[in-house]
């Protein structure tokens, strides 16, 4: 889901940073590094200072348990005399640890490395944060009281203790340390993060905003940027409020504005992206060919297709290489009816180089539109086994295979493969089930429902409701897709038949007081029976949108 992908391309667009591909582990430099280690290994298999380096390089490249393996080896090497190698031995098993979710393994080898140099800053910071993490309050707060002792200006122990001073129900003092911590770095965009943390610890989410957008008006921190977006995603209201209070102060910042209509499109809220959109073109602030197919990707939402294609075709023209736009006409051509042009459009997307899902799902819609369910069904197929964690391509793929190719019996197996991989488990990692958003990236609902279990599926539906924050609408109008889908389920009585409509309109209605503005996902589509589809016949479900017209004029 678009929700959960736009932070690097939100930072891009504004910054005008290109987002370069990050080296992996196989590139050719780290090979050849990778196989003198191993051959001075060969040579001298007790070499403590190869294990590390070797360690130290796995690390950089996120191969934790490689690193671990051999940070191991470098402790049951490195003589006890060597104290400089056995305290980076522990400090980087220490910072695995960390990486690995084992928070005690980490706080033993920080104390261990604190006894080899009591001095080191970062050994203590991070025993601090350690102890933190395992809810140890009293011993974190000592820690950090002490690093505040031997760095007065360190602003790590100042949030160390506002955290632990919210702990303890200290709201004051908490404000007070992060507010001295400002004072201290005022023109460090990382501090105003830090204090966005504490303030979100404290409930106090608009100005968690306020210091993120400080950040960022700083130097782009993009650090700053995620954090935003993560906090549209558990409470779009604060974000968008936040917004609005600086833009109040600042209404000539045009960056400010784009981040709200970024923020507000990536939350199904078109008609305000549109106009914070249209303010940067109309007053000059900016003037790229990216804010044209931003508009162009609202007024499809919206239903206002030849504007949609005006302003893609204004965006083509301007920046003609980007194979992006030509995605954008495809699905607005496909929206239309116009399957020919949809995948003319798609070539030329191709012809720029790409080759994404979003250019493939494209084309597999077209596809199926055309009646062409043999390549439709190929495609989904392929997305399954290029990306076998994405469960919308196994519900697709099974639509194509029921309503399409009329074969139930194909797509049973699709449905029963993400029932298992979206089970719940009892391992600790596990224990919040699913955040909200990746509840209804789960699909899990509809491939119940699918799958012959209409109590189950009905029951992920209200635990949707009722166990997850929505904040802008979305989870609310999945739901009322699911109970839409169950209600049309042949063998039902007319007592259920009603109770199900009557908990999608609910849901629905939710769903729009929410401000869910989707006008194209609301009135037309039904890709993969996962939509409203069977509540649109109904009498309500037309004085239900006439009734939030406001959320699509």
């Amino acid at each position: 889901m678009k929700k959960l992908l736009t932070a690097s391309l939100l930072a891009a667009a504004i910054s005008g940073m290109s987002v370069q591909a990050q080296q992996t582990i196989d590139n050719p430099m780290t090979q050849a590094m990778l196989e003198v280690y191993a051959s001075e290994l060969a040579a001298n298999p007790r070499n403590a200072e190869i294990y590390l380096r070797r360690a130290n390089e796995y690390y950089k490249f996120n191969q934790y348990l490689r690193a671990l393996a051999d940070v191991d080896k470098t402790l049951e090497y490195a003589p006890e005399s060597n104290r400089d190698l056995r305290f980076q031995a522990y400090m980087l098993r220490a910072d695995i640890y960390q990486m690995l979710g084992k928070h005690q393994q980490a706080l033993d080898d920080f104390s261990a490395a604190l006894k080899l140099d009591s001095t080191s800053f970062m050994a203590l910071y991070q025993k601090a944060n350690e102890e933190y993490e395992l809810g140890d309050y009293q011993a974190a707060k000592y820690d950090y009281t002490r690093l505040r002792s031997l760095h007065p200006r360190s602003v790590e122990a100042l949030t160390g203790l506002a955290r632990v001073a919210v702990k303890e129900n200290n709201l004051g003092l908490a404000s007070e340390y992060m507010d001295g911590a400002v004072e201290m770095m005022s023109a460090d965009s990382d501090i105003y993060i830090r204090r966005a943390s504490v303030r979100k610890m404290q409930g106090n989410n608009t100005g968690a905003v306020e210091d993120l957008l400080m950040a960022i008006s700083i130097d782009n921190n993009s650090r700053a940027f995620q954090e935003l977006i993560d906090m549209a995603n558990d409470d779009y209201p604060a974000v968008i409020t936040g917004l609005s209070t600086s833009i109040s102060y600042a209404p000539q910042q045009g960056m400010l504005y784009y981040i709200r209509a970024f923020i507000a499109q990536a939350h199904e809220h078109y008609v305000t992206a549109l106009a914070d959109y249209r303010k940067l073109i109309d007053q000059n602030m900016y003037d790229y060919a990216g804010l044209y197919n931003s508009m162009a990707q609202c007024q499809l939402a919206l239903c206002r297709y030849p504007q949609a294609l005006d302003n893609v075709s204004h965006a083509v023209m301007m920046d003609p290489a980007n194979g992006e736009f030509y995605i954008t006409r495809a699905r607005i051509l496909y929206a239309q009816g116009k399957n020919t042009e949809a995948l003319a459009a798609l070539k030329d997307a191709e012809i720029r180089g790409i080759s994404s899902d979003r250019l493939q799902v494209v084309k597999a819609l077209v596809k199926y539109s055309e009646g062409d369910y043999n390549a439709a069904n190929d495609i989904y197929a392929a997305m399954t086994i290029d990306n076998p964690d994405v469960m919308q391509n196994y519900i697709y793929r099974a639509w194509v295979l029921v309503d399409g190719m009329k074969d139930a019996t194909s797509a049973r197996p699709l449905y029963n493969r993400v029932v298992s991989m979206t089970a719940p488990t009892d391992d600790e990692d596990s224990k919040v089930l699913f955040p909200g958003l990746a509840a209804i990236r789960s699909y899990r609902g509809f491939a119940l429902l699918f799958s012959g279990d209409k109590t189950a599926a009905v029951k992920w539906a209200d635990d949707l409701c009722r166990n997850f924050k929505d904040t802008d609408g979305s989870l609310n109008f999945t739901a009322a897709c699911l109970y839409a889908q169950a209600s049309a389920l042949p063998a039902l009585s007319k007592e259920e038949k009603a109770e199900l409509t009557d908990k999608g309109f609910k849901a629905l209605e939710k769903a729009l007081q929410l401000g869910y503005g989707n006008l194209y996902e609301l009135t037309t589509v039904d890709t993969g029976r996962v939509s409203l589809a069977p509540l649109r016949s109904d009498t309500r479900f037309n004085d239900m949108i006439a009734r939030y017209s406001h959320l699509f004029e």
